[in-house]
């Protein structure tokens, strides 16, 4: 449950059969749809698709590194470029389907001096022509991309793949451009900020049972199961609940070369009062599930979700709802984009989702429930940086409960 601005994207993707040398079957995005910067940081060829979900949908696979030692990253197309205090260069070539940079070190003046020309202009150097190039006669044309899908999605048992063999390699399937309305299967700046936090503060999760809400692809989700004992994945919607399923079970070999906990994926409606306990529901709440669900979380978490004012309304009555039926005392960790957009209503350029989310943080902090009250505070983003991506206009929220004397 995220968003971006919207962007206007109308793509058609088609794959072939290479041996019979013909289209099978084409993808159509048909109206306007949102894509995750997260993606777009991404080249387009590090990407694999993998299958088709139930709806039709190209779902991808991106390997993600934790990256431990933490500078300033840069990085060409092709290879990541390691500047050593001597000036040298040292390739490290990226795994193909992966977003894997190495840690750079800062220009030093020198180095970024070659790079001038002697007006002061950044000198460009262009790829030499190749002879294949020169005898092409075609204009502006663009080579056939083909993919090959791998699996088609269904109903079927979800499998392991074969694990990446790197302990700090984790792998998420996941869509790129969607509809609004699915944007949760997505990869969002809000995630990485949170799952960095996570990282960098691994006593306070130790061991813990936490609660997402809005997991999405789960990326969150399996970060902090890394460090906790149980985290509860919660979402709404068949299709987003497997895509969590499929993820949590693709990285089971990770979490468990990390030590790490338990993950249980259940839908979690938050304009519903009760947890879904229908047997027919693979995602349904347990009798046990429930009684451990309430007797041991201490944490919840949610990771760019705040896009709608009536989710945001409903998140808040769901936070209020659960903690009060807590046994212990919860803390609450909600990280966010402000995103601005120009609006007819004040012809103007406002954040209107970011200032109804600050509204309801401010209710929630007047009220109680006769036992505690909420108190809201701001964690400023100068954690280390485990992923790519850019921290502009991200805000992280630390709630706690205090207790009235």
């Amino acid at each position: 449950m995220a968003v971006c601005q919207p962007s206007h994207y109308s793509n058609e993707l088609k794959h072939a059969d290479p041996a019979e040398g013909k289209e099978m079957e084409v993808v159509t995005f048909t109206k306007d749809t949102v894509l995750s910067d997260v993606h777009v940081r991404i080249p387009h060829k590090r990407h694999l698709m993998v299958r088709l979900n139930r709806v039709g949908q190209p779902v991808f696979q991106t390997h993600f590194k934790i990256l431990w030692e933490n500078s300033s990253l840069e990085c060409a197309d092709e290879d990541c470029i390691t500047i050593t205090d001597n000036g040298d260069t040292d390739k490290q070539c990226k795994e193909e389907g992966s977003l894997v940079l190495k840690t750079t070190k800062l220009f030093d003046i020198q180095a970024m001096e070659n790079l001038l020309d002697e007006d002061g202009d950044l000198e460009v150097q262009r790829r030499p022509q190749s002879p294949s190039d020169k005898h092409d006669t075609r204009d502006n044309e663009r080579d056939v991309v083909c993919p090959t899908i791998l699996t088609i999605g269904s109903e079927g048992q979800i499998e392991e793949e074969e694990c990446v063999n790197d302990k700090d390699v984790f792998k998420i399937e996941h869509t790129m451009a969607t509809p609004l309305e699915d944007v949760g299967k997505q990869i969002w700046r809000g995630a990485l900020l949170l799952a960095d936090y996570i990282l960098s503060q691994r006593d306070l999760f130790r061991s813990c049972t936490a609660l997402e809400l809005g997991a999405g692809t789960g990326l969150t989700s399996i970060i902090m199961a890394t460090i906790a004992k149980t985290v509860y994945c919660t979402d709404v919607g068949d299709d987003l609940l497997e895509m969590c399923e499929r993820n949590v079970v693709l990285n089971r070999s990770f979490l468990e070369q990390t030590g790490g906990g338990q993950i249980k994926v259940k839908e979690l409606d938050w304009l519903k009062n009760q947890l879904c306990t229908d047997p027919e529901n693979p995602y349904s709440w347990t009798e046990d599930d429930i009684s451990h669900f309430y007797d041991h979380t201490e944490v919840i978490f949610a990771a760019d979700v705040f896009y709608d004012d009536d989710l945001t309304d409903a998140l808040f009555k769901t936070l209020s709802r659960v903690t009060h039926a807590f046994r212990n005392n919860c803390v609450i960790y909600l990280s966010m984009e402000r995103r601005y957009n120009f609006t007819v209503r004040h012809m103007d350029v406002t954040c209107d989702a970011y200032n109804h989310f600050r509204n309801c943080l401010n209710n929630l902090e007047t009220t109680s429930n006769g036992k505690q009250r909420w108190s809201a505070q701001e964690i400023k983003p100068v954690f280390p940086q485990f992923f790519i991506y850019e921290r502009e206009h991200l805000e992280l929220w630390k709630i706690t409960a205090v207790p009235l004397t």
